[in-house]
């Protein structure tokens, strides 16, 4: 068993403010969702708050909680501006507030008397922590605690450039006793969440501002991933693309697997190198994976088997693992498109012009073609657009003839526009000379060229519909199961109606 306990507990709330009062009320918080919460009192923005706060804790008292004190200083990638003698002197005043943990860096346990800090009045048990914010090092292939008892637990963060560097902090966790493993950075995330699993004894999760890179919130953490009930039978499924951030895949097909009570977990992969994220593929138990920008074309190559339809399209975004390690590929993005336009006009006969020649674009130009639209295509790689244009007995339209030409729907499947960038559109005003705009950005849901377009006077479409029409159809293929379809687009779309509210200052 864990020193930490089993469960939830291992879930670790990370507490980071300036104040007391913000310190305090975050620990409310956290305790409402797990009983291992690590205090950072670096993060106070000087001695008077962390006294306050620490007043404050000893009288509320930690009863069967586990607490973490941390004062990590400057150089060792905290925000304590003191030395040595002085973060010692605040882990002795935080076990006398009553927490029973602190994390010592390796740094401040080197420059000891005898590496040791036994001799100190701190916490009484001992967190040894590593932090490499560069890189993954060379690591042995298990750690155990110091010798002489110097600490209880040991710790190591390091920034995950490659899925193959947070793998190999993920076997280490296989391997040793009472170790945490913490990959960190936007790539190291899955990890980061299946780190449970693998053995590491806690999980970081801020319960408001991230204090390390790549971290998940506490709520996502505990309710959206449940990485404390994560196991080796969990069956995990992901997307892949480069960016990553933005993507609202996980909270929708989570959301399904959550309602129908599926042991299945769908993590964020940012991949740089389709190569990196396949090799990794069985170490992670990967089952199935959604596609996006840049690799739905590039992916073709890496499969085993491909339906037809996504073959005749060139892009895949939705790939099957089978038992055997073999990739299937198919297309659900031509649904999305479908499902998504042909409530708002009648597509055969229409002329529609697509901006872009990559995946997506792919995909909604056979889906038109196929309705009987003539389709026009208008891209920044002329190759690309004559190759699409051709492929789907389509033609290529200069960007220059935008402002004259007209057409039933003009499509943008470019990600100019997307969050966080989403203050430019790809298009202006005199280039929508259309009835109908439709972007496939679905976050945010109302994009500036959707804003353009209806200051025109002209019906428009939010890439919102198609994404939720192909992730449904990618959790039937891989679940075989029918998708609990409304909670996951009241999911989905609550979450991009509260990032479209004016924030409070």
């Amino acid at each position: 068993m864990s020193l930490f306990g089993t469960g939830v507990r291992r879930i670790c709330a990370v507490v980071a403010a300036s104040t007391a009062a913000e310190m305090a009320k975050q620990v409310r918080v956290a305790l409402r969702e797990t009983r291992t919460v690590e205090l950072r009192l670096d993060w106070l923005r000087n001695d008077s708050e962390r006294t306050r706060f620490l007043r404050w804790f000893k009288r509320r008292g930690s009863g069967t909680s586990c607490f973490l004190a941390t004062c990590r200083r400057r150089e060792a990638g905290g925000r304590f501006d003191g030395g040595m003698d002085r973060e010692l002197y605040w882990l002795i005043q935080a076990r006398e507030a009553g927490c029973q943990w602190c994390d010592l860096e390796v740094e401040t346990l080197r420059r000891l008397p005898d590496q040791s800090v036994r001799e100190y009045a701190v916490p009484r048990r001992v967190l040894l922590s590593v932090h490499d914010f560069e890189r993954t090092p060379a690591l042995h292939k298990s750690v155990s605690t110091p010798t002489g008892g110097a600490a209880d637990a040991v710790k190591i963060a390091a920034e995950a450039r490659t899925i193959a560097d947070s793998m190999r902090l993920l076997k280490l966790a296989r391997r040793s006793r009472n170790f945490v493993a913490v990959p960190m950075g936007e790539v190291g995330l899955p990890a980061r969440i299946l780190a449970l699993r693998e053995g590491s004894a806690l999980a970081y999760a801020p319960v408001a501002e991230a204090t390390a890179p790549g971290q998940v919130s506490l709520q996502e953490m505990k309710h959206l991933y449940r990485a404390h009930a994560l196991t080796g039978r969990t069956r995990v499924y992901g997307v892949i693309g480069d960016p990553v951030g933005h993507s609202l895949s996980p909270l929708l097909h989570n959301t399904g697997f959550i309602a129908r009570r599926l042991d299945a977990v769908y993590l964020p992969f940012l991949v740089h190198r389709l190569a990196d994220f396949l090799a990794a593929v069985p170490e992670f138990g990967i089952h199935g994976f959604s596609v996006t920008l840049p690799h739905k074309q590039t992916i073709l190559k890496h499969l085993n088997e491909c339906e037809p339809l996504a073959a005749e399209i060139g892009a895949v975004n939705t790939v099957v693992v089978r038992g055997d390690g073999s990739l299937y590929g198919c297309n659900t993005d031509y649904v999305g498109v479908l499902r998504a336009l042909e409530k708002k006009f009648r597509i055969r006969g229409s002329r529609v012009l697509i901006f872009g020649a990559g995946g997506s674009a792919r995909a909604a130009a056979f889906a038109l073609a196929r309705g009987g639209a003539v389709v026009g295509i208008c891209a920044r790689r002329e190759k690309a657009a004559k190759e699409l244009a051709r492929a789907v007995g389509g033609e290529v339209v200069p960007h220059r003839a935008l402002r004259t030409e007209l057409f039933d729907a003009i499509l943008n499947s470019t990600p100019i526009g997307m969050y966080p960038r989403d203050g430019i559109s790809p298009l202006g005003p005199n280039e929508l000379h259309c009835r109908l705009v439709m972007d496939l950005i679905y976050r945010p849901e109302r994009t500036q060229l959707l804003k353009i377009a209806a200051r025109k006077g002209i019906a428009t479409v939010s890439g919102i519909d198609m994404f939720l029409a192909q992730g449904i159809a990618q959790w039937e293929i891989w679940t075989e199961k029918r998708a609990p379809e409304a909670l996951m687009w009241r999911a989905v779309r609550t979450a991009l109606r509260a990032e479209g509210k004016p924030r409070s200052s």
